[in-house]
């Protein structure tokens, strides 16, 4: 992963809000301002907008990570997310009217979203995009990219999968159309050596997720690992590997206190950590940078917040700031 100098001071000074694997202050706790990104008027206002759907555990640790930022810089930060990548494209297009000083958004359906981030930078409103949408960021006009490599992630869950003798991997896509999740899959194909095949299920449903991988791990008794892409559906997967009476073992992306305690309870192998704190945290300091001083970061490239790994072994350090809600 590429780094900057100023990338790398700044998440040195992130240590103490709570975004290391080893210790840290939560949401709550953020210092009450920093002169990281400098002084901010109590006018400044900045969107979030996610394609997370309410209740998501992922996108509700993003949103404590802008709050934290907002309330370190004194800054007003408001989170909306909305799966729909029409509702989504209307939120952007609210925040537009509303002529805030930044828009954070994800981008798992980029085409979708084309033309309403295009409104926002043609208003001279600076957009960060995180998440999901690496590659298309700069084009529409984003001043910079905040999440991991899904390909990147995709190749590392593959090794340590075959590493541990996965050779037929279910992996289980969560939201038709986001092309972050199909990078995850073929990265993870890459590097497997064996067969991965997907299976679509509905996140809003968990017990129709259960259901449907208990069916297919009966009906394919070669399958010998899942992979989930989202913490709610890794839980769900542990729950249909217990029902079908499969010995698969089970990764997932992403993280929840349910997900590490499974990890320490060897239910579930790795969590593949993106460190989403962090993408919210970080675009809400990177705007106020722009706002206050004009400074941009990652030199054209995206800032990385992942891929690492939860496993056994560090489980019980990140156990109390999943709890916390920062990890």
């Amino acid at each position: 992963m590429r780094r900057t100098p100023i990338v790398l001071a700044l998440l040195g000074a992130l240590a103490v809000s709570g975004c290391s694997s080893s210790g840290g202050q939560s949401a709550q706790s953020a210092p009450a301002s920093s002169a990281a990104a400098g002084p901010s008027p109590a006018s400044a206002s900045y969107a979030v907008i996610t394609h997370g759907g309410p209740g998501d555990s992922f996108w509700d640790v993003v949103k404590n990570g802008a709050e934290a930022a907002g309330k370190q810089y004194g800054v007003k930060v408001t989170y909306q997310g909305d799966g729909d990548p029409a509702k989504q494209s209307q939120l952007i297009d609210q925040a537009v009217s509303e002529k805030v000083d930044g828009i954070v958004v994800s981008m798992a359906n980029p085409d979708a979203l084309k033309e309403a981030i295009g409104k926002a930078v043609a208003a001279k409103i600076p957009v960060v995009t995180i998440n999901s949408g690496a590659d298309q960021s700069k084009a529409f006009g984003a001043i910079t990219h905040v999440g991991q490599s899904e390909d990147v992630a995709g190749r590392g869950a593959g090794e340590q999968l075959k590493a541990a003798g996965v050779t037929k991997l279910l992996c289980v896509i969560h939201e038709a159309g986001n092309v972050g999740l199909d990078q995850r899959c073929k990265g993870a194909e890459q590097t497997l050596g064996g067969t991965v095949e997907r299976l679509q299920v509905d996140i809003g449903n968990l017990a129709d997720v259960t259901s449907k991988v208990t069916a297919k791990l009966q009906s394919d008794k070669q399958i010998n690992g899942v992979l989930a892409l989202n913490p709610g559906i890794a839980v769900a997967a542990r729950d249909a590997i217990k029902d079908s009476g499969s010995q698969a073992k089970l990764a997932t992306f992403d993280l929840s206190a349910d997900v590490v305690s499974a990890i320490k309870d060897g239910e579930i192998l790795f969590a593949v950590d993106q460190q989403q704190y962090l993408q919210g945290y970080l675009p809400i300091t990177f705007l106020n940078l722009y706002k206050n001083n004009l400074n941009t970061v990652g030199g054209g490239l995206p800032v990385n917040t992942g891929p690492g790994f939860v496993t056994k072994d560090n489980a019980d350090q990140v156990a109390k700031l999943a709890e916390a809600g920062t990890r």
